[in-house]
């Protein structure tokens, strides 16, 4: 299945998941991102939610689920969906039919590892385990978040069988807007997912460039944003909990920005 151009993000919605990814499919959302990660992710609420919206007729096979495994760095260890001392394989393992289970499904569209883990051979072990799923179909794609290393995208990339298909990476001027990153992607048919969007970017948000665009197209900066990212082929999350913001963001389809437009929003990047 494609990847749709906006994907719901359900970090740090906590108990109220449940409702907002029910909300959020029922106004059309059709990618739902979440990780086997109890910390930051509510990923059984998610699952409850899917049900809701499965009640009113939306269905499994128009939807595209993505989930992550979360190395135990990134874990609080007190409840995690695996033991701190099993194999990193079993981990992996773990996780993933923790998801599976969370989900109520037996295939996820795209599996993420959640940061690169070091060595470089235990990050193979790690992918390794994840192509299992993708050989057995249990998984439609593979892909890597936090990774801000293009010699680590690289090395990963010539040293797995099953190339990442998706890399999510946080959307920010600290990493110069993955500038590299991006170029490997689009030469690769790898989807750049972006976070933080908007978070970490309230500088181009409020500038005048976006101002006046918002006035031209009728549209709130968020979506003229979010337009100009799947202009330059990115995916962006879309984490809010606001119902008329979900309404607007699914709109940003509907109009298009000119070539100058794109160019003008693009200086802010470089």
């Amino acid at each position: 299945m494609k990847i749709p151009n906006m994907i719901y993000g359900t970090a740090w919605k906590k108990e109220n998941t449940t409702d907002l990814v029910f909300e959020a499919l029922k106004q059309g959302f059709k990618g739902v991102d979440t990780a086997c990660q109890p910390k930051h992710y509510r990923e059984d609420l998610v699952g409850l939610g899917l049900l809701k919206a499965y009640e009113i007729g939306i269905k499994r096979q128009d939807l595209f689920l993505q989930t992550k495994f979360t190395p135990i760095d990134g874990q609080d260890q007190s409840n995690m969906p695996y033991l701190a001392n099993d194999e990193i394989e079993i981990q992996v393992e773990k996780s993933f039919e923790t998801s599976k289970k969370n989900l109520k499904t037996d295939f996820i569209n795209a599996y993420i590892l959640h940061s690169p883990v070091f060595p470089g051979t235990k990050l193979q072990r790690v992918w390794q385990k994840m192509e299992e799923f993708y050989d057995k179909k249990e998984v439609g794609q593979l892909g890597i978040s936090n990774c801000y290393d293009l010699d680590v995208l690289k090395y990963l990339f010539n040293n797995a069988k099953v190339k990442p298909s998706i890399v999510q990476n946080r959307f920010y001027a600290q990493s110069g807007y993955d500038k590299e990153i991006r170029v490997f992607c689009k030469q690769n048919n790898i989807t750049y997912e972006s976070f933080w969007s908007l978070t970490a970017n309230p500088n181009i948000l409020s500038s005048e460039v976006l101002q006046n665009l918002s006035v031209k197209y009728q549209k709130g900066v968020a979506e003229i944003f979010y337009r100009f990212l799947n202009h330059i082929d990115i995916v962006p999350l879309n984490g809010t909990t606001s119902l008329k913001h979900m309404v607007e963001d699914l709109k940003i389809g509907e109009f298009e920005l000119t070539n100058d437009e794109i160019e003008e929003i693009s200086k802010f990047i470089k």
